[in-house]
């Protein structure tokens, strides 16, 4: 019988993601799925190299806040030697926006979401939603994560995302010009990517500001395929 495959959630943070709530949405998922759950409340784990050496996969939950030098050493040495990492929205896009290195192995970095026009109603605490559409790339039809899913709409935050060439992007949005806006053309920011870092797999995807968002059926499949294929011993190809 083959050992029990093991995960640990990382969360903490900005709470305006409800860093808790959002992650407890996938512990049924993963218990199920055959992991051992761990939860931490901060990134001081990531300095255990030996808790690190056997988890296959991390989910991490924690938006902007520090990450001490030998954490973070840990945390890319776990990814390089194996250990899988994702996560969704600011809890893995917009964490520890001081440490280049961080950004460096995550491929990426929120760098705004463009305000809706000034003539545009919305709700109150909703400034910055918008209705956006998720075009899945031509790359992402045929992936694991999102095979199968078709274009797809969301009102929430849209991400304007900063990022490299080293990603596999699955899905995209494009960011309208717009008179009331500053830039001359629409530009295109990734939704979903993957990406290898030594021997570990990396997931992002950036909806999920909100648990509600979380629960729209693409993502959450967006999700849960994302935490099974990063997993050291994912099912994905």
């Amino acid at each position: 019988m083959s050992a029990q495959r093991k995960a640990l959630i990382v969360r903490g943070g900005w709470p305006g993601h409800q860093p808790v709530e959002a992650t407890e949405r996938f512990i049924p998922f993963l218990q199920e799925q055959g992991f051992h759950v761990r939860i931490e409340e901060s990134t001081a784990v990531y300095a255990d190299a030996a808790t690190l050496a056997q988890t296959d996969l991390i989910v991490q939950s924690i938006t902007m806040g520090e990450i001490a030098h030998d954490e973070l050493a840990g945390l890319r040495s776990a990814i390089e030697a194996g250990t899988g990492f994702t996560g969704w929205h600011g809890g893995i896009v917009d964490s520890f926006r001081a440490s280049s290195d961080y950004l460096q192995l995550v491929g990426g970095i929120f760098a705004s979401h463009p305000a809706i026009g000034p003539h545009t109603p919305h709700v109150e605490g909703e400034q910055h939603f918008r209705d956006h559409t998720v075009n899945i790339t031509e790359l992402g039809r045929q992936h694991p994560i999102t095979a199968g899913i078709a274009d797809f709409d969301l009102h929430t935050e849209q991400y304007w995302v900063l990022f490299d060439g080293l990603n596999d992007v699955l899905a995209t949005t494009s960011h309208p010009s717009e008179p009331e806006q500053q830039w001359h053309r629409p530009h295109t920011s990734p939704v979903v990517w993957t990406r290898q870092w030594g021997a570990g797999r990396i997931v992002v995807a950036t909806p999920g500001h909100s648990v509600d968002v979380l629960d729209d059926p693409s993502v959450r499949t967006i999700i849960e395929r994302g935490i099974l294929w990063a997993a050291r011993t994912g099912s994905g190809s």
